[in-house]
Order: structure tokens, then C-alpha cells, then sequence
């Protein structure tokens, strides 16, 4: 069970988060320095709130959905609780929050392009390739989900099926 989250974690948000962030600074011209002030504070602050929904919504994945994040081992069962009751995607959303974070912490624009380009891949990927197998997968409950719950901005109300 560990291993399996382990897994998921070192390749798909590490990845976006820390590997390809350091790989893309350490070949740019950036010189490190760390934000002060409310750069620093409201950088911070969304770092642990992005912490925290990834943490609940990998939670989610594996009691309610009987999975994981990644492609490889996918949840069992459509998880419509928690954060999912208000926006289809949010552990999607916790990476877009942090990957802010981490710009407005360092101050590099090279994050800021590398934001950019996630935000323009996840924007393609997600309703052409995930919700299609999402459709397979749940089928009916997974189309009316998709009606209710907008895909990245959240509802104002939980929605309950």
C-alpha cells in the first residue's frame, strides 16, 4: 500500500513540482533567493493549502475510490466526497496552487512559463483523454457528476448525487 502511494507521488506531482522546476532553474540563468514579506507569506500559504487537499483528496482516492492517482492504478469507484462535491479535479487544483507557490517563493519567471504549460497540457489532457476513460469507467454516474461539477473552477455548494 505504501510503495503504491510512494509510486505515485515520486512520479506524478513530484515531478511537476520539484524535478522538472529544478531541472528547468538549474539550466536557466535563475540565482536563488527565497521571497520576503507577502510574497513569502502568501506563497507559503498556498504551499499548505495545496499540501493539504492533495493530502485529502489522495486520501479520498484511497478509501473511498479503492486507488490511487495515477493512471496505473486508478480509483475503483467514481469518489464524489469531499472536495470532489465541488469541483471534478481538485488534486489537479492543488498542483496549479502550488506551482503558484512556488513562483511566488522564488520570484522566477521560468516557473511562472512552466505553470503555463502545465495549466495548457492539463486543460487539453483532461477533457479529451481522462474524462473519456472516466465516461468508460462509471458510465452514467460519472455523466451526471460531470453536469453538476464544473472541472476546475469549484461550485459555491456541494453537490450531492
Amino acid at each position: 500500500m505504501i510503495w503504491r502511494w510512494l509510486k505515485t507521488v515520486l512520479i506524478l506531482p513530484a515531478n511537476a513540482l520539484i524535478f522538472i522546476p529544478a531541472v528547468v532553474l538549474y539550466l536557466s540563468d535563475y540565482k536563488f533567493e527565497l521571497a520576503k514579506g507577502w510574497r513569502a507569506a502568501l506563497g507559503f500559504g498556498l504551499i499548505s493549502l495545496g499540501v493539504f487537499f492533495a493530502l485529502w483528496t489522495m486520501t479520498l482516492f484511497h478509501r473511498k475510490g479503492k486507488g490511487t492517482a495515477a493512471p496505473w492504478d486508478p480509483p475503483k469507484k467514481l469518489v464524489v466526497a469531499g472536495p470532489y462535491c465541488y469541483v471534478r479535479n481538485p488534486m489537479l487544483s492543488s498542483v496549479f496552487i502550488m506551482q503558484i507557490a512556488e513562483w511566488l517563493l522564488l520570484g522566477a519567471w521560468q516557473l511562472l512559463a512552466l505553470f503555463a504549460v502545465f495549466l495548457t497540457v492539463n486543460m487539453i489532457y483532461f477533457p479529451f483523454v481522462e474524462e473519456k476513460e472516466l465516461e468508460k469507467r462509471f458510465g452514467e454516474d460519472y455523466l451526471r457528476y460531470k453536469e453538476n461539477v464544473p472541472r476546475y473552477i469549484p461550485r459555491l455548494t456541494a453537490w450531492r448525487p
